[in-house]
């Protein structure tokens, strides 16, 4: 009688052999007990952040949907124990990420097997349900299928991890299947950056978005956008504000090195040599920049001649199988309206030994320990710690199910942004009194009123009034030209005419109006020059004792209306003038 585990190799050899006729793609992937393990998890959380909860899971709940996934899926009877609430929408999420990344589960291949067998060749029932049910859930010993878990050999220089090994054997296995299905997204997980190419988790971020977004895979997104990059013109490139760009050098690199996998399986015709190649490229990468006592470097070295053997081992078996049965068919046959068949068949018999390969990985023991493989801390191959697949798909920005402002003060803060700001004042030169001031933006205006816009002046300015007729001894020199007059007058009215004379020439230079500049104020000018020196002192005894009974006048800080275009601005005169600085300032004016 045969064995459970050759049982299991022959029911997974009669699904790759009569896949296309129930599947699309004939480069569909298996996932194992821990990749079926892993997705779920994947699946739990999704539906946890889609009922407004973080994207994370309980160890325990996971382990209980599974139970209750694989009984369902085997038709077995269900446990003693309920299922969760969104038990069926997690199993949605399930088969829809396979069916997105282009795999399946072992489930599947059991589900299929009856549809797809020969009835003469193969038997009937090859596994029963409880045997695969024991097989997954890890209660099963197997020692016919290879673990990954335990060195098959040891080493020579030093003694290399089980944990180690583990990880190294899982990015060759995983560069080696993105290579063959480019659709599956848990192996671009494992390789993206392994080794580092500072593509953490936030670049893992913007790549799910981005194939979101495109409906795509992360492979697809992350090719098409380096395509782009490099041969895509200025109406193709993608913008400046895409979030990939930030990570174009380490993008760059993970996709040159496919293309580099790529050109060694389709131009090498011969499948142990393709692989042996394949092999060696990754393991180079793998060790490079590392010492030969490093356990990582010892690690790839054994896995590198594993795999090796291995290759040259399922070759000559499936020659074998070609030539005895003539059942030995490739999953990349080539179509009959393809161009060039040359390029067509190319890489034909290394794929088929590849999906053989990876078959059998799919087909390892489970891990014993659920907690250590999804645990958010693993060893990685620098020896340090990281997230795991989980934390990996995690966006960084923890969802809390509430927003952490209120909209309404969200777009209020957006349209403070964008509302013009107004422009400080700087003094152009010494005679800036004699400039126009820029005119404020409207809505600061009408909006934001600001201290520059009401009057400084503490104490009322004096009121003008206008005279319509000349007075000749008390008027202004020239008919038409309003004089002012002080808050106190005096019976003299040469007191009147020097202090309201005195008094436009001072406020004549604070103001930058061109409006003043009329015949009016060149008279006044004239006569306050002509008068300068032989009636000052006439004004300053008339100010001090003009009148015995009222005490001295207090000189009241004065103001002028500036007119800026259409607006009054009232500013105060704080500075008293020097002499020579009106004249200086009426020439500088013109």
């Amino acid at each position: 009688m045969e064995s459970f585990g050759d049982r299991l190799k022959l029911m997974v050899k009669t699904f790759r052999r009569e896949c296309h006729r129930v599947l699309q793609s004939e480069r569909t992937t298996i996932h194992g007990a821990d990749g079926m393990l892993m997705v779920l998890q994947l699946a739990m959380a999704d539906v946890n952040k889609q009922h407004g909860r973080d994207f994370k899971v309980a160890l325990s709940d996971v382990l209980m949907v599974w139970k209750h996934l694989l009984l369902d899926k085997l038709h077995l009877p269900p446990p003693n124990f309920a299922r969760l609430e969104n038990y069926d929408l997690i199993l949605e999420a399930y088969e829809s990420f396979l069916k997105r990344s282009n795999t399946v589960d072992l489930v599947d291949i059991f589900s299929m097997y009856k549809q797809l067998r020969i009835v003469d060749s193969d038997p009937e029932e090859h596994v029963s349900p409880m045997e695969l049910f024991e097989f997954l859930s890890g209660n099963m010993e197997v020692s016919e299928l290879p673990d990954s878990s335990v060195p098959s050999t040891p080493c020579k220089n030093r003694p290399c991890s089980s944990q180690v090994k583990m990880a190294v054997r899982n990015v060759f296995c995983s560069y080696l299947n993105l290579l063959v299905n480019s659709k599956n997204d848990m192996a671009l997980a494992h390789t993206l950056d392994v080794p580092s190419r500072t593509l953490g988790q936030q670049a893992f971020t913007d790549i799910k978005h981005a194939a979101r977004n495109g409906n795509t895979s992360l492979f697809l997104a992350v090719t098409s956008f380096v395509r782009a990059i490099q041969l895509g013109g200025k109406g193709y490139a993608p913008a400046e504000s895409d979030p990939l760009r930030k990570h174009v050098k380490g993008l760059s690199e993970f996709v040159h090195f496919l293309d580099n996998l790529e050109e060694i399986l389709g131009e090498t015709a011969d499948p142990s040599v393709c692989g042996a190649r394949l092999v060696t490229t990754i393991r180079a990468l793998l060790v490079k920049g590392r010492s030969s006592g490093d356990a990582v470097y010892v690690a790839a070295e054994e896995m590198t001649k594993e795999l090796k053997e291995r290759i040259c081992q399922l070759l000559q078996i499936q020659k074998q199988t070609a030539n005895g049965s003539g059942t030995g068919i490739s999953p990349a046959r080539p179509k009959a309206y393809a161009v060039n068949h040359d390029t067509a068949y190319g890489g034909r018999d290394t794929v088929k030994v590849l999906m053989s390969m990876l078959d059998e990985e799919a087909l390892t023991p489970p891990c014993q320990n659920k907690a250590v493989l999804l645990s958010e801390d693993q060893p990685v191959l620098s020896g340090a710690e990281r997230t795991c697949i989980l934390t990996l798909f995690r966006s960084p920005e923890i969802a809390t199910g509430c927003s952490p402002e209120p909209l309404r003060n969200r777009v209020q803060s957006r349209l403070d942004l964008l509302k013009p700001k107004a422009r400080d004042k700087v003094i152009q030169s010494q005679f800036a009194c004699t400039y126009k001031d820029d005119e404020l933006p409207l809505n600061r205006v009408l909006e934001f009123p600001s201290t520059s816009q009401v009057s400084s002046c503490v104490h009322p300015a004096p009121k003008l009034k206008p005279t319509t007729a000349v007075d000749e001894g008390c008027g202004s020199d020239v008919e038409g030209t309003p004089s002012v007059s002080p808050a106190k007058p005096t019976s003299k009215c040469p007191y009147k005419e020097q202090s309201g004379v005195q008094r436009g020439v001072a406020l004549g230079p604070r103001s930058g109006n061109t409006d003043n500049s009329s015949a009016g104020l060149g008279n006044r000018k004239k006569t306050h020059i002509q008068s300068k020196g032989n009636k000052r002192k006439q004004v300053d005894s008339e100010q001090h004792g003009g009148s015995e009974n009222e005490p001295p006048e207090k000189k009241r800080p004065t103001s002028v209306s500036v007119k800026m275009r259409g607006k009054n601005v009232s500013k105060a005169s704080s500075k008293k003038l020097i002499p020579g600085q009106g004249k200086l300032t009426s020439f500088f004016r013109v």
